[in-house]
Order: structure tokens, then C-alpha cells, then sequence
């Protein structure tokens, strides 16, 4: 139990300036009322009986009244100089008191309290110039680390970061508390409270709450939690959405409820215990106390709740790499392949380098975002030219791309030379990024030191395969350095696999050197050693490197790249340094030419560079895919291959035409959306799970099908007038934490074309608008579509929120990675409508019309679903080694009841 409001308590006393200036700032220069935390030094009476009612009331743990007791927010009031004093005499005041109630069967603690300042590293102040900053992040951990060592001293048993509006003004407290603990010569547990800003939960610099946890992931934290900003009942959503995730103790301390107009808080303590007895009762929390509005008749009502309740148990902590930017990417086996984008890369774009050369830091974002837009899911940032300032340059650009929603959305790679540009680079980053790279180069010791302080900034590493002997390039010394390496940071900087990325050296092949040959050979060679020997660990590298040799003949090196990364995403290469607008598909490359470029990467021939330069002699000049694709050979092929060459290719020229006669031929567009632009759609998955197709030629292809989509509205619209009354009232939603919408999209118009009437919610849709909009509207059926593995278990939150709110609508689930049984076992046990998984979007309307034709053709259909289900169990109690999955897999596009 932690304590109230300290504000709110301290506005009973009605204290006057006097009461804020005593005898010792009696002639101070400006106004201090308002200045609550001064009171420890000239009313200390009145704070130490505040938390002497806490601590009657019940509290295990209080607060010290110091939330803005830095430096920064203490130069409004002209009082910077008695940071350190306030701090101290607050930890003590707090600390005399819990002594006096403290036994050994309940404890009490004192925990210091640091506010976010009024200060925001993330955000610029001025609307003129994005890069602008009121506040850098070393200032910030300047006036953390004096408070924070104050509090130390002064006796506090942990420290409280507090209603944290930007990550990044986080990282630098805890960066500070790290330096407290070495001043103070004692180490103290850190625990983090953030407040929610929107209606989405985002905290007000943009992240969600995911992508919060993934920022703070790399650091030993007590606990994470929420408060202030909203009441007990506003918060619970958010709060469920924490405690699923955080592999912390977490924490909630509410405002009594919302502020009326006068600012002003009418809950009431028991309104307020009833709901916080939810979160008890639900397991969702391990510490609860109250923040504005509340006082120590609130706080009395909680500890009766616990008696016979068993705490929160956190969820175990990933073993997965969280990297983040207003969103979280985990980087497991869900993703085949991470981009990393390339072209923000003043040593590999000359255009890039021109425009930062020029100050034309506008366009120069724009190649930031087209990265984004085309499928890169991290971007890599280098400034390393010796005509620039380069960490100037760095720090400019990463302040201004922070200002970018649409870009900063994904992690970002700070990529240098200089360990002051990289250093330079991630205290403008609230995200969790990457550094690109540390080495063993200069020794063991810099190794480890500076592997110590990007964890300290938050950050997970790329270790490049280079020593004090050099830079490594065959396969004995890669993996020697690597093993060595990975023993240095698990035992000496505290790393755990998921957070080394290992970069064995993409060089050069086809130089004609000899020794070149096996260059790309061994990369692979070493990629299938390090998942062996190191596992949990990532692997990267630039490929770019990879093709200097065929400087020019663009084909010819993206065909390479295309080779290269089919075989070492293969062996385990797992991240790549990319252009993700390449084009060349490995499946596309002729058989003698990738013949050719395979013996360059795999080293199978003598003289394979020589073969591979006369193959480069004869493609010189036809360019890159996108000729390829612009060929008038596949024009003569049959409307259905075209069509699947377009979502293929990514090329929307000629959809009009190919569509208009496909709906001659097929009767409807409803027709050629569920044919053959669905068998296109098909074909392109297969490529992506096989390993031939990427992130961003994939994202081509959506855009391809939804533009084929566009095209066929009208006449969609007109089928669906023909049909006259309504089918059914249909809501779709793709739930929340996914924001893939191709499938959810296109099964609405399928729908709508059979006469169902559709709401579409869009993505990111929270259970609980899911289940109002479900209520409200009356509908039919839920559709609830997800891509994303954590998708599934939002899912099955929807279902125990519709089964809670009392609803008996059907429910479908669909999405590519949706398993059934993993679903069923862990679903609404009670809930009396069907839920049944769906495969294909043609599925909807069979299963829709199945469920809406009627009590008795209804119940045969779900009768038929269970006969087949039993029949399925059966089936895996007889197999010699039974396993439910796999067999469910197998069953292909065959609907399943639960």
C-alpha cells in the first residue's frame, strides 16, 4: 500500500506565503506559495503529520514530499540552491515517521520521489524548428543525480520516478540514479510510474505503453506503473494492458476519479475503493495507493482488500530483443528478417550526404520516411564525412526525426565510428535503439566500458567481428571473436543474448583477390556457428558491402544481395542493413544467372568471379527490376497470371484494364476479389514464409491489392445495391497492438458485397470500444482480425470482456497467424456464443450465413463443427505422438468451433 496526494493534503492546511517563507526566507525574492516541496525546511511539521496520517491509515510505503526538488523545476522559485538540502531533510522527515510505525510483521518504507520537471527532452518548444530542445538530457541527469543523492543519503529505501510524460527525460533519471548510487556510496531499487495522455495510451511524447516497457527493458527495475492524469475506472484498461506485459512489479496510484470544472475531484473514497478492489481482486497490480484528490480516507479503505488475496506474480521476462520508437518491435521468430534502412547513410547515399551538406534537413526526412513506407523496420543513422560536424549533425537530425510521428514510429540504429556521436546519438532517443557498433578493436577494457554504458542509455549493441589484430575475415577468426565477445558481455557488462547483435563482416566478393573468395561463404559458414554456440543472440550486417565490386550495374548487385540473403537468413542471419526498396526477387533471377551468383556466394567454383563478371557484362544496362517488371512478356499471359504479377511486382499500371476483364470473365468483383486476386495474394505469402520474399516487397504488394481494391468499389457498391435488404449487421476491428488491415479490409468488402452491412472499427481497436460499439449497434457478428502473434491473446480478451458484459453475438477470428486451439484453450470458458476461426476471407460470408439462416440451420451448422472438432481429438489421442497443433495446422482452410 502506498500512500495519497501530498498536494491535496497540504491545500487543507490553508497555508498562507508566510507559512511558505518562515523566518529563513522571509525576505526571498519572489512568491513562493505553491512551492510545496520548501515546506519541509519552514513547516516541517505540517509534512511530517501528513505522513503520519498516511502511515495510521495503513500505508506500507510514503512518499517524500521533494517531486520538484531539482534543480530545473526549483529555478521558477529561485531555490536551486537548497535542492540538495530540501531532498535531504524530506528523506528524513519521511523516514523518523515510518520508523515510528514500523514493526517486523509490516515493515514501512520510504521512497523518494522524482517528478518529471516541467521539461520535455523529446519535444521541441518551438513550432519553427523541430530540432529545438528546452532541455538536454545531460542537464536533466545533472538535477536528477543531485536529488536522487540527497534522497540517498537522507535515507530512502528506493526511488520513485514519477507521472513520466517523455521516455527519454526517464532514461536520463535512471541514468542519474546510477551515478547517485556510486556518490552516495549505497544502491537503492528504482521503481517508474508513467501517465497515460490520451484515450489511446500513449504517454504525451507519442509512445505506447509497449513501446514504454521496451525503452526501459534493458534496466533492473522494482516496479512500472500508472498515475495521476485519469480516476480508478479510466485507468483499468490501461493498467490490464501493463500488467499482461510487464515483467516488473507494477504499480497503480489513480486521481479520485476526473476533475469537475472547478478542478476539482467529487469521487468518493468508497467510489473509488470499489474499483480499485477490481484490480486487487483481478490480480492485476502488486503496489496501490492514490495521486490527486485523494487523502488518507481513500488510502484506509485499501488494505482491508488484500486479506485473502494473492499478489500479481510478474510475467517472466522475455527472451526476446524489445526494441522501440513510438512503438515496439519484438525481434523473435515471428520476424523472419528485420530491415534495417540504409539510405539515411551519408557514407552510402551521396543524395543524403548532399542535403545534409546543404541544411535541407526537410528532404532529407523524407528519405527517412519513404524508408519507413517501404517496409524498414529500423533505420540506420550515419553522419561519420569529414566535412561535417558530425555529432552536431546527428543530434540535429535525431531532434528533428523525433518530431516526426510517421518515421520515429520505428527503433532507430545510431551508426558511428565515434563513441561521442553514438553517446551523442542516444541521449536524443526515447526509444530503445541500437548501437552500431562497439568492438574489441582498443582492448577489453573500452570494449566493456563502453558495452556498460549503452546498456546504461538503454540501448542493445551490434559487436562487430574485429580485435586488436584486426578486422576478421575467415571463419575461425569471426567465431573466435564472437565467442569472446559474447563471454565478456553476459559475464562483465550484464547482457543477456537477445541483446548482442552480432555483425561477422559483410565484405566484398568478386574482386578478383583470391582471398576474397570466400568472404560471403564464411559470413554464412559463421551464422549457422554463432546460433549454435551463442544462442539468443541476433545477427547483422551491411550488404551492401557485399557487391562493391558491380559499383554500377545495379541489377547485378541487387540480384547478389537477393542470393546473399536467401542463404544466410537461412543459416540464421536474423537483421541486415538494407535498401528496402530493392526489387529483385530471388525467384526471379533466370537459372543461369543465379547459378552464377550463387557460386560467387557459396565459393563452389575456382573461377566463379570471371563467370559472374561475364553474366554482369551481358545484364549491364537492363537495369533493375522494376524493367523487369515493365516487360511486355508477361502481358500475354492469361488474366490470372497478370494479376498475380502485379500484387507480385508491386505494379499497379495496367490493374484497370486486367481487372475490367476479369469481371466479364468471373461475373462480379466480388468474384475476382475472392479468385484470383486472392490466389495472387496466396502466392506472395508462400514467397514470404519460403524465405524469397521480404518485409518490403511484401508492403508493395499490399499496396498493389488495396489499389485493385479502389478500383473495384464502384462496382462493388453497385452489386451490393442490387442485393437489396440487409443480411446482417456485421463489426469488424483489428484488435489492439496490430496495425496490419489488408485481410480485415478486404473481407468487409466481400461482405458488404453479400449484403451485410459493415462497420469497420479499423486497427488498434481496445476490447472495451469493441464491446461498447458491439452493444450500441446491435450487431450480429464480431470480426475480429489480428497479424501479430500478441494479437491472439487481445483476442481472447475481447471474448472474456464480451462474455463479462453479458453479449451472445457470434464471434469470428481470423489472421495469419491465429492458431485455433491456442485460442480455444485459453478463451471465455463460459461464453455461450460460437467463436470459430476462419482461414480464408471467403469464409466469412459461409460461416455469416450459417449463423444468421435461421435457430435450426444455425444449430445443425454448429453441431456439424462439433462432430468434425471431436472427430479431430480423437484423432490426436490415437497418433503416436499427439499433438493437437500441428494436426490442426494440417487441416488447411477447414473452419474450427470452440
Amino acid at each position: 500500500m502506498l500512500d495519497g496526494a501530498m498536494g491535496t493534503m497540504v491545500q487543507r492546511y490553508g497555508l498562507q506565503e508566510s507559512d511558505f517563507r518562515g523566518a529563513r526566507l522571509a525576505s526571498h525574492p519572489v512568491m513562493l506559495k505553491g512551492n510545496n516541496d520548501i515546506l519541509v525546511l519552514t513547516r516541517p511539521d505540517i509534512i511530517s503529520e501528513i505522513h503520519t496520517k498516511y502511515l495510521a491509515a495503513g500505508a506500507d510505503i510514503i512518499e517524500t514530499s521533494t517531486f520538484n526538488a531539482n534543480r530545473i523545476s526549483q529555478r521558477d522559485y529561485l531555490c536551486e540552491e537548497l535542492c540538495g538540502e530540501i531532498n535531504r531533510k524530506a528523506a528524513e522527515l519521511a523516514r523518523k515517521a515510518a520508523d515510528r510505525f514500523s514493526t517486523p510483521e509490516q515493515p514501512r518504507f520510504v521512497v523518494g520521489s522524482v517528478g518529471p520537471t516541467s521539461r520535455t527532452c523529446s519535444m521541441s518548444p518551438d513550432v519553427e524548428d523541430s530540432s529545438c530542445r528546452n532541455v538536454t538530457f545531460d542537464q536533466l541527469a545533472s538535477a536528477y543525480a543531485e536529488q536522487m543523492t540527497a534522497l540517498i543519503e537522507g535515507g530512502v529505501d528506493a526511488l520513485l520516478c514519477e507521472t513520466i510524460f517523455d521516455t527519454l527525460n526517464a532514461k536520463a533519471a535512471l541514468y542519474a540514479a546510477g551515478e547517485a548510487a556510486k556518490a552516495a556510496g549505497r544502491e537503492v531499487p528504482v521503481m517508474l510510474s508513467f501517465t497515460i495522455a490520451d484515450s489511446q495510451g500513449r504517454i504525451l511524447s507519442g509512445q505506447t505503453i509497449e513501446a514504454f516497457l521496451a525503452s526501459v527493458s534493458g534496466y533492473d527495475i522494482l516496479s512500472v506503473g500508472l498515475n495521476c492524469s485519469f480516476g480508478a475506472k479510466e485507468m483499468k484498461p490501461f493498467l490490464k494492458r501493463l500488467s499482461d506485459i510487464a515483467p516488473f512489479y507494477v504499480s497503480v496510484y489513480p486521481n479520485a476519479g476526473l476533475p469537475n470544472e472547478l478542478g476539482e475531484y467529487d469521487q468518493t473514497p468508497a467510489e473509488m475503493a470499489a474499483i480499485v478492489k477490481e484490480y486487487i481482486d483481478e490480480g492485476l497490480v502488486n503496489i496501490v495507493g492514490g495521486c490527486c484528490g485523494t487523502t488518507e480516507e481513500y488510502i484506509a479503505l485499501f488494505p482491508p482488500m488484500t486479506a485473502s488475496v494473492r499478489p500479481r506474480r510478474p510475467v517472466a521476462k522475455p527472451a526476446e530483443l524489445w526494441l522501440s520508437g513510438l512503438e515496439r518491435l519484438a525481434v523473435n521468430g515471428n520476424i523472419n528478417f528485420v530491415n534495417v534502412g540504409e539510405r539515411c547513410n551519408v557514407a552510402g547515399s551521396r543524395k543524403f550526404l548532399r542535403l545534409i551538406n546543404e541544411k535541407n534537413y526537410g528532404e532529407a526526412l523524407e528519405i527517412a520516411r519513404r524508408q519507413v513506407e517501404d517496409g524498414a523496420q529500423v533505420l540506420d543513422i550515419n553522419m561519420d564525412d569529414g566535412l561535417l560536424d558530425v555529432k552536431a549533425e546527428m543530434v540535429k537530425f535525431l531532434n528533428m526525426l523525433a518530431c516526426e510521428p510517421d518515421i520515429s514510429r520505428i527503433p532507430v540504429m545510431v551508426d558511428s565510428s565515434d563513441w561521442e556521436v553514438i553517446r551523442a546519438g542516444l541521449k536524443c532517443i526515447q526509444g530503445r535503439a541500437i548501437v552500431n557498433s562497439i568492438s574489441l578493436k582498443e582492448g577489453e577494457e573500452l570494449f566493456v566500458q563502453r558495452a556498460v554504458e549503452a546498456k546504461r542509455l538503454g540501448a542493445a549493441v551490434v559487436v562487430m567481428a574485429f580485435d586488436e589484430e584486426g578486422q576478421a575475415t575467415t571463419f575461425s577468426r569471426k567465431t573466435e571473436i564472437c565467442g569472446r565477445a559474447f563471454r565478456l558481455l553476459a559475464e562483465k557488462a550484464g547482457y543477456e543474448p537477445y541483446e548482442i547483435i552480432f555483425d561477422p563482416n559483410i565484405l566484398a566478393v568478386a574482386t578478383g583477390i583470391e582471398e576474397h573468395a570466400a568472404y560471403a561463404a564464411d559470413y554464412i559458414k559463421t551464422c549457422a556457428w554463432i546460433k549454435e554456440n551463442l544462442p539468443g543472440t541476433h545477427i547483422s550486417g551491411g550488404v551492401s558491402n557485399l557487391s562493391f565490386s558491380f559499383r554500377g550495374n545495379n541489377y547485378v548487385r541487387e540480384a547478389l544481395h537477393a542470393v546473399f540473403l536467401y542463404h544466410a537468413i537461412q543459416a540464421g542471419m536474423d537483421m541486415g542493413i538494407v535498401n528496402p526498396q530493392s526489387q529483385v526477387q530471388y525467384n526471379d533471377i533466370p537459372a543461369d544467372v543465379r547459378e552464377a551468383l550463387e557460386d560467387v556466394v557459396l565459393n563452389r567454383r575456382a573461377n566463379a568471379t570471371e563467370r559472374l563478371i561475364a553474366v554482369a557484362d551481358e545484364l549491364k544496362g537492363q537495369g533493375t527490376a522494376v524493367q523487369h517488371a515493365s516487360d511486355d512478356a508477361w502481358r500475354g499471359e492469361c488474366v490470372e497470371k497478370r494479376l498475380e504479377w502485379a500484387l507480385l511486382k508491386g505494379v499497379g499500371d495496367f490493374l484497370a484494364e486486367d481487372l475490367a476483364e476479369a469481371v466479364t470473365l468471373y461475373g462480379s468483383a466480388v468474384n475476382v476479389i475472392s479468385g484470383p486476386l486472392m490466389d495472387g495474394m496466396g502466392v506472395v505469402g508462400n514467397l514470404f514464409g519460403e524465405g524469397k520474399l521480404f518485409l518490403p516487397q511484401v508492403v508493395k504488394t499490399a499496396r498493389t491489392m488495396k489499389q485493385a481494391v479502389a478500383i473495384l468499389q464502384p462496382l462493388i457498391e453497385g452489386e451490393r445495391r442490387e442485393l437489396g435488404r440487409s443480411a446482417g449487421k456485421v463489426l469488424h476491428a483489428t484488435v489492439k497492438g496490430d496495425v496490419h488491415d489488408i485481410g480485415k479490409n478486404i473481407a468487409g468488402v466481400v461482405m458488404g458485397c453479400n449484403g451485410y452491412d459493415v462497420t469497420d472499427l479499423g486497427v488498434m481497436v481496445p476490447a472495451e470500444r469493441i464491446v461498447g460499439e458491439a452493444k450500441c449497434n446491435n450487431v450480429d457478428i464480431v470480426v475480429l482480425s489480428g497479424l501479430i502473434t500478441p494479437s491472439l491473446d487481445e483476442m481472447i480478451t475481447v471474448v472474456k470482456d464480451m462474455e463479462a458484459a453479458g453479449l451472445d453475438i457470434p464471434v469470428m477470428i481470423a489472421g495469419a497467424t491465429t492458431s485455433p486451439l491456442h485460442t480455444a484453450l485459453k478463451s471465455a470458458p463460459h461464453y455461450s456464443a460460437p467463436v470459430i476461426h476462419v482461414r480464408d476471407v471467403s469464409q466469412n460470408v459461409i460461416v455469416a450465413a450459417e449463423l444468421l439462416g435461421g435457430d435450426e440451420r444455425r444449430a445443425a451448422f454448429i453441431d456439424a463443427l462439433r462432430k468434425e472438432q471431436a472427430a479431430l481429438r480423437q484423432r490426436s489421442q490415437a497418433a503416436a505422438a499427439p499433438d493437437l497443433r500441428s494436426l490442426e495446422e494440417a487441416r488447411g482452410n477447414k473452419l474450427n468451433l470452440f
